[in-house]
């Protein structure tokens, strides 16, 4: 609810998902009614989802035994450059054999790099997620802290975005999985699936982004309007 040029960002997200996505359904789980209320004054469907659920993806279990779809594509309220060619591409990537996807953007600066909000994941050859991380990953035991802004460019330095999509049966599946160990510790839902043997799919987009986790994410955000 936190306001960005006398709007909260909720909207600003709402307002995106809809002109970038218009040919896909759009629910908003919410576990308050001030959230409820916002997107409903503004036109757009919400279901109320329980207060107590561990991640926002045991909500959208929750949500969609309402929904019923056989596909969830998942965008976090703090996304509010996300684009229609990022939805695609998780819709292409969930259509396959691997029942959870994601997506990922190259690091350009060390600041960012080294940043624990920003995530970091490292992938497979095949695209399959083998960890995500609030620490730098990859670490360059050669180089240590030397590394700078080139380096990360040049390297499979991936910056995890808070875009997600699943099969239903996956949703389902997750939501009866205990909360995992390194899930807990890094505060990172995804580590759930991978703890769990659940493979999951990292599509790399270079569309620009800004995850608003921050007071100072929030400004950036601003400052991108004009």
């Amino acid at each position: 609810m936190h306001e960005i040029k006398g709007r909260p960002l909720l909207l600003w997200v709402a307002e995106r998902i809809k002109r970038e996505a218009p040919e896909l359904p759009l629910w908003f789980a919410v576990d308050d009614t001030l959230l409820r209320d916002c997107v409903a004054a503004a036109g757009f469907q919400a279901i109320m989802t329980r207060v107590d659920h561990p991640s926002g993806t045991d909500r959208l279990a929750e949500a969609n035994r309402t929904v019923k779809a056989d596909y969830v594509i998942n965008i976090q309220a703090d996304e509010p450059l996300v684009s229609g060619g990022q939805i695609g591409t998780l819709a292409k990537l969930i259509a396959g054999a691997v029942p959870m996807a994601t997506l990922a953007t190259p690091f350009k600066r060390i600041v960012d790099f080294y940043n624990p909000n920003q995530v970091k994941v490292v992938v497979r050859r095949d695209g399959r997620a083998l960890y995500f991380s609030r620490s730098r990953l990859p670490f360059s035991r050669d180089l240590g802290l030397t590394i700078d802004d080139a380096w990360v460019a040049a390297n499979p330095c991936l910056k995890h975005l808070g875009l997600y999509a699943y099969h239903a049966a996956l949703l389902e599946q997750f939501a009866t999985l205990p909360p995992g160990r390194y899930e807990q510790i890094e505060r990172l839902e995804q580590l759930r699936a991978l703890e769990n043997g659940v493979d999951i799919m990292v599509g790399v987009t270079e569309d620009p982004t800004i995850g608003v986790d921050t007071p100072e994410d929030a400004k950036k955000f601003e400052q991108w309007l004009g």
